[in-house]
């Protein structure tokens, strides 16, 4: 099961949304906006930026980090979308 990080809820103030443990089989956690679920975002079955750093280390955290942000540049800079907040608040 994924324990939501520190850093992910301090993130999720930030941005003026909350999070919560997911509901939804296989993803990490349900995003809330207002009180009103925005989307359900990570893949709970792979690892995120803050897994890497605390298993692999630093280096190794930021090669996936910079990767992720490659491979979803696309998606992840549309405000709202799924990808916007996995990218904010799994990937930063």
């Amino acid at each position: 099961m994924y324990k939501i990080s520190l850093a992910t809820k301090k993130k999720a103030e930030e941005m003026g949304v909350s999070v919560k443990q997911s509901a939804t089989k296989n993803k990490k956690i349900d995003v809330f906006k207002n009180g009103k679920k925005v989307a359900s975002v990570g893949d709970s079955r792979f690892k995120d930026y803050h897994i890497y750093k605390r298993d692999d280390g630093l280096k190794k955290a930021n090669e996936r980090k910079r990767l992720y942000k490659i491979r979803h540049q696309k998606t992840r800079v549309k405000t709202g979308t799924p990808s916007y907040y996995a990218d904010k608040l799994l990937w930063s």
